[in-house]
């Protein structure tokens, strides 16, 4: 074998070895945006849960017929408190935004709550809140997404089975949440 052969070969198994740790490196990165976006997630879900006992707290003093309504607020925010995984709190998240919808709905019955400021900026910053859980839904989405591709996609999703990377579990709003809303008039 000559010299130049050899320095080809050398240089080939170099370039092999350089794109295998390449790639791997790779699907370490994705997988730790991955759960790095779901603990965003987390982050805000629990910036809400803190906001809703103020919230209840506040409606309890003007609507105090309204017990059920609150009983589920509550016991909807203790399910995401309690939740672990994607779908668990995907799940919870979805029984707790429709309780709040709720609670909103018989808020506009109060007009004297409507009014209070205590409210209005609970609501406000409630609000708030749920556009950076969509966002960061989004997001985790969008990094779950390149995760995903990356662990099916040839040549590395040989190195994902070999390693053990699993694809990830979108969030995914539920049915009644995609269905087209009717509008009567």
């Amino acid at each position: 074998m000559s010299w130049l052969t050899i320095i080809i070969l050398i240089i080939l198994i170099v370039f092999i070895i350089g794109t295998i740790i390449h790639m791997y490196n790779n699907l370490i990165e994705l997988r730790n945006r991955v759960k790095n976006s779901y603990s965003q997630i987390d982050v805000q879900l629990k910036r809400r849960n803190d906001l809703i006992p103020n919230l209840v707290e506040t409606v309890k003093g003007y609507a105090a017929h309204e017990k059920g309504v609150l009983e589920e607020v509550t016991k909807a925010r203790t399910g995401v408190m309690n939740a672990s995984g994607v779908e668990e709190v995907s799940a919870a998240d979805n029984q707790l935004t429709g309780a709040l919808k709720t609670l909103f709905a018989v808020a506009e019955n109060y007009p004297e709550l409507k009014a209070n400021s205590n409210f209005q900026e609970l609501q406000g910053e409630l609000s708030e809140t749920e556009d950076k859980i969509a966002y960061a839904r989004q997001f985790y989405n969008d990094v779950v997404l390149k995760y995903n591709n990356a662990c099916q996609k040839f040549p590395s999703s040989l190195l994902a089975k070999m390693f053990g990377f699993k694809e990830e579990i979108f969030f995914e709003a539920p049915a009644e949440e995609k269905a087209v809303p009717k509008v009567e008039f």
